[in-house]
């Protein structure tokens, strides 16, 4: 789970202006990092069927905000893709 000290951290670094918490760039580096968080426990306990489905829910999101930003701006869906190492 992520926490909130996390979460601010992760705002702070892909935020596009100082008061901004809801951009295309910081949902999605949210979402990556719920995401990675749902696959280590997932490994652990793999009977876990809803949260299987949270995570299928957080990965189709995620993508949804990707195309929406290729679409809007694709310059930038570069660079955060490159720094969240997705493909």
């Amino acid at each position: 789970m992520l926490t909130a000290k996390k979460k601010l951290n992760i705002i702070k670094k892909f935020r596009t202006h100082e008061s901004d918490t809801g951009s295309p760039q910081v949902q999605i580096a949210i979402l990556t990092a719920e995401v990675a968080d749902l696959t280590i426990h997932l490994r652990e306990h793999k009977k876990d069927n809803s949260s299987r489905r949270g995570l299928i829910s957080k990965v189709n999101e995620r993508r949804k905000l990707m195309k929406y930003l290729d679409r809007e701006d694709p310059a930038a869906l570069k660079t955060l893709k490159e720094a969240l190492k997705l493909r």
